[in-house]
């Protein structure tokens, strides 16, 4: 290992410490901070951004790289730690730092305004901040597609999915939005008949917290390196060694509540489960947003909405409500959780229409990147996209282009990985399973260890020493396949219902 090299590594390990403390104050300013701290977090925010851009962008860095790669002498993880080195490096050479701190100010007021805004439905009083952050990500994209020789939209795309290309996903998409017309009127049709018996509430929120943390707790969630809370928008946020969860509750439905839970549990222990010798270093850090969302949906969508799961939980879900009866059994769980239909938000979205709701931010937002429409627009598309492939329009825009938080804290070029990550989610799980055939089985009990294992040793234990095309191969032994998603999709629609 050369001189070169280690140096890199402990200017890394501050970097990151760096990014690891504006996580934490990200998820405060989410959960806890109250309103008037608003400003000062926006001065916090937007100098640890600049702090850290400055560190990685001296004259040494790029020496320090250049010779690092010069010398060799690395180890397989060694290697591809330098190789996120370097990409990590062109991304943050791309920007000068006025605009760094620019995109952080502005995300970071315009993220507090669209706390107030979303809840009003009021998105005329939003506009003219989301249009300084569109304005200013444009930039950035600008200058990171010369940089990377891409295009605008795959600059921006390439911080959340490394390597991702919108010449890939068109098509994969493509087959998805020719797929889910028809296939969701046939669902449709077949539910049309059957009886779904919603649970009565209320739900008292300390009852429904008491649930999802003895859940968080059956699947291997550590109290000890992390928290639930509360937000407007479900995330996970933190460190590896201190995960911070949060979710929102409805006293009248505690299953919304509670599929966002064990969603961000599943963030949650991908985090956790990185390996512990690259803490702090990039090529430990997970392996885009499509592998990390993959893991959520596999925990929220492949296991949780399965007949093993609710098994397990229908028992526990009964005694935290203190409630029996027809509405509170097995069978009708499963059909609860199996019901398709159109709906508005896309977190509380079922397995069949979700990837509408991602195709359709997709579109929107490379179109915004691209400056083929406007911040005006973004409602009239919104609805009409919404009508075209749903069928439904939002009453207002608090259920329509104002639901998720991406777009208002600068995330331009996340939403694709949902989708992708639920295509994932399938094919790891089919994986999973033909490696060890009683899964299921032992989830059924309660037992989630044996997933958690193959999870572990197969996924999230490679950090980012594989590109995520070769952990696929690696993992599952093919590509990414968008025909076994749509393959679990008719087996559990069209099959169990």
């Amino acid at each position: 290992m050369s001189q070169a090299y280690a140096q890199l590594e402990k200017k890394f390990k501050r970097i990151l410490v760096l990014g690891d403390a504006a996580a934490i104050l990200q998820w405060d300013m989410a959960s806890m901070m109250p309103k008037g701290g608003a400003a000062s977090r926006a001065e916090q925010m937007a100098t640890l951004a600049t702090l850290r851009h400055s560190m990685m962008t001296t004259p040494e860095m790029a020496d320090l790289l250049n010779e690092a790669q010069a010398k060799g002498g690395l180890n397989d993880w060694q290697d591809a730690n330098l190789h996120e080195m370097q990409r990590t490096h062109t991304h943050a050479t791309a920007l000068d730092e006025s605009l760094v701190e620019a995109i952080s100010r502005a995300t970071s007021s315009c993220e507090q305004l669209w706390r107030e805004a979303r809840p009003e439905g009021n998105f005329k009083k939003i506009a003219p901040h989301l249009k300084e952050v569109l304005n200013l990500t444009r930039q950035a994209a600008a200058a990171k597609s010369d940089k990377l020789k891409c295009s605008l939209y795959d600059a921006l795309l390439d911080q959340y999915e490394p390597d991702g290309k919108s010449e890939k996903i068109g098509p994969i998409f493509d087959r998805l939005e020719a797929f889910l017309p028809d296939f969701l009127q046939t669902v449709l049709e077949q539910q049309k008949d059957h009886t779904f018996l919603k649970p009565e509430g209320p739900f008292p929120i300390e009852q429904q917290k008491q649930l999802g943390k003895r859940f968080m707790d059956a699947v291997g969630f550590d109290f000890n390196h992390g928290r639930l809370d509360v937000s407007l928008h479900p995330f996970c946020g933190g460190t590896p060694d201190d995960v911070r969860l949060t979710t929102r509750y409805d006293e009248n439905d505690f299953t919304s509540a509670l599929m966002g839970v064990m969603h961000e549990t599943g963030h949650a222990l991908y985090e956790r489960g990185l390996p512990l010798q690259w803490r702090n270093q990039p090529v430990g850090s997970a392996r885009g947003m499509s592998l990390h969302e993959s893991q959520s949906l596999l925990l929220e969508m492949q296991v949780c909405r399965s007949s093993a799961f609710l098994e397990f939980a229908t028992p526990h879900i009964s005694e935290i409500f203190d409630k029996t009866g027809p509405a509170w059994s097995i069978k009708n769980f499963t059909a609860l959780y199996r019901e398709v239909k159109p709906g508005f938000i896309r977190v509380d979205a079922d397995e069949v229409t979700y990837p509408a709701h991602v195709i359709l931010r997709y579109k929107l937002e490379r179109a915004l990147i691209q400056g083929e429409m406007e911040v005006e627009d973004i409602p009239a598309a919104w609805n009409e996209s919404m009508q075209r492939m749903l069928g439904i329009t939002p009453a207002s825009d608090r259920e329509g282009c104002l639901q998720d938080i991406h777009w208002y804290d600068g995330a331009w070029g996340y939403f694709p990985t949902y989708t992708l990550g639920a295509m994932t989610a399938a094919q790891i799980y089919e994986a999973a399973k033909q490696a060890t055939p009683d899964i299921e089985t032992q989830i059924s009990k309660g037992n989630f260890a044996p997933l958690m294992l193959w999870l572990q040793e197969n996924i999230h234990s490679a950090g980012s020493h594989l590109s995520s095309a070769d952990l696929m191969i690696k993992a599952t032994g093919q590509p990414l396949d968008p025909e076994i998603f749509i393959t679990h999709l008719k087996n559990r629609y069209l099959e169990n219902i």
